[in-house]
């Protein structure tokens, strides 16, 4: 196990390279902020010159590809890093050197355990895209199809080890301080990053994820999943189809294409949906870069490392919630939130219906671009903190993709409503699965699998409550890392000493 000397010194050491981009000002001058985090922020800056202008983006990417992935995390949690820098986050794009081909050679067949001779009867050296855990290449298999090969950067295992380590560290330090900065629960953020980023680390789990999407979507006829060459994939090297489109980035060559950029939004909303609400499993990557305009019309997505599942029930919430904004019906979509127990039972349901309304009623009917997402998501933080509401970890990721899904639609058809390209397939949804038949049909299924687990339950009561006389088992005791005191002071002193000897030898240079 790594030492906490270690983590405060790779701490100070990332914090120092987010200080020079002004990337720590926001930190220190939230009033949520614990002391102590503030208090090494300082130190971290000390003797740095900070810009006026935070540059968050561009400070993750200086760090290394896993800070580049934590920062697209972080893009979703405006509520915990601020609406500005969750903006300017969003920016984050994975841009980095590619490894050199003969690297990726290697890493090809070692993956594949076959010469590439063997597997592809060209391929291209130079990548078409290198992101900050993979790359990617063109190539023709022995049988004559186009593909696309995704190939993990060597040694990238190692390097997102050791930096979520620390991230997890850091994030139980600060959570144990209280205040508003536990109810947003940290561990949780990071815990959920280590759930995404192991899913990407291991491209078998990703083509399984694009060979399960492509099956759902089904139904979706204008969305398209490329197929996985299963023959030609393993944990390091994943194949593909090959989508011949343009990328719903160059906005001024699907218009030359002659695209029909409304059909396309309205695609890629029903496919959204489709995917949350009816199947429960989305794709949770949905930028402009990962989505291409097909020649036939149809949209195209591809990069499945991220994706998110949600289970029935909060699917049935997730559709009345939307359908209840939709229709203006504030007060079902209060009992929803407290029939999930994402609000306390201890508030008052009329009053969180009341401030529903106030968030929703002045953006209900209007286009996108007429709605201030500021102001917005200002209301919705304002609710979370009034009500003491917690983060909820299975919608951390549909949260993220709902607003990119918006953000891309948006600028596709700058005029579309959301809520009403939602409201005929939510209308559909709701109808078949909160009918009568489909009440009835759920009340037969619960009452036959509790009939099934009756006698497990008889049993489970006999263990825990024995007959008199008999001690009851003791429940087990989660591992936890005690700090004794004065210890954290004792990391401070150890930062400051690094501090000021860092900036003693930048003053010797200078």
């Amino acid at each position: 196990m790594t030492s906490p000397a270690v983590h405060v010194w790779r701490l100070l050491r990332w914090g120092r390279v987010l200080a020079r981009h002004g990337a720590l000002r926001g930190i220190e001058r939230d009033p949520n902020t614990p002391p102590p985090v503030r208090r090494l922020c300082r130190i971290a800056r000390f003797g740095a010159r900070v810009p006026k202008v935070p540059a968050y983006a561009e400070a993750f990417q200086a760090i290394g590809p896993a800070a580049i992935k934590l920062g697209q995390a972080l893009a979703t949690r405006p509520d915990l890093v601020g609406e500005a820098a969750a903006a300017d986050l969003t920016r984050l794009q994975d841009s980095l050197p590619p490894a050199p081909f003969a690297v990726i050679r290697a890493a090809i067949e070692e993956g594949l355990e076959r010469p590439i001779e063997e597997v592809f009867a060209e391929i291209d050296p130079e990548p078409v895209g290198a992101a900050s855990i993979a790359q990617v290449h063109r190539a023709v298999t022995t049988d004559g199809r186009q593909v696309a090969v995704k190939v993990l950067r060597p040694n990238i295992e190692e390097d997102f080890a050791k930096a979520i380590e620390t991230y997890e560290w850091a994030a139980a330090q600060v959570e144990q301080m209280g205040g508003e900065i536990a109810r947003l629960r940290p561990r949780l953020v990071i815990a959920t990053f280590r759930q995404w980023t192991n899913r990407e680390l291991d491209l078998r789990l990703e083509a399984a994820s694009a060979s399960e999407l492509r099956e759902n979507l089904v139904a979706e006829p204008g969305f398209f999943v490329p197929q996985i060459d299963w023959s030609r994939t393993s944990r390091r090297v994943m194949t593909l189809e090959w989508i011949d489109g343009i990328k719903l980035t160059d906005r001024a060559r699907l218009i030359e294409e002659g695209h029909d950029l409304k059909a396309l939004a309205t695609i890629l909303v029903r496919a959204f949906l489709r995917q949350a609400v009816v199947d429960g499993f989305f794709h949770a990557d949905l930028h402009q870069g990962n989505l291409f305009a097909l020649p036939d019309g149809r949209l195209a997505a591809i990069d499945f490392g991220i994706m998110g599942r949600i289970n029935r029930q909060a699917r049935i919430w997730l559709a009345e919630i939307l359908y209840g904004l939709i229709t203006g019906n504030y007060r079902r979509v209060a009992e929803i939130h407290f029939e999930a127990g994402y609000v306390p039972p201890h508030h008052n349901i009329d009053e969180f219906a009341t401030a529903l309304r106030a968030v929703g009623e002045p953006i209900r009917g209007l286009p996108v671009k007429d709605i201030s997402i500021g102001r917005m998501l200002d209301g919705l933080f304002k609710i979370t903190r009034d009500f003491d509401m917690q983060t909820q970890p299975h919608l951390l990721l549909l949260q993220k993709t709902m607003v990119m899904e918006e953000g891309v639609a948006t600028a596709l058809d700058p005029d579309i409503n959301m809520w009403e390209a939602a409201e005929p397939f939510l209308t559909e949804w709701v109808r078949s699965e909160l009918g009568p038949e489909a009440r009835l049909a759920d009340s037969i299924v619960r009452g036959a699998r509790m009939l099934r687990h009756l006698p497990d339950l008889v049993r489970r009561i006999d263990y825990y409550y024995p007959p008199p006389g008999a001690a009851p088992p003791a429940p087990p005791l989660p591992e936890v890392v005690v700090i004794r005191p004065f210890g954290l002071l004792r990391y401070v002193a150890v930062g400051l000493i690094g501090a000021v000897a860092g900036a003693g030898a930048l003053w010797l240079l200078a």
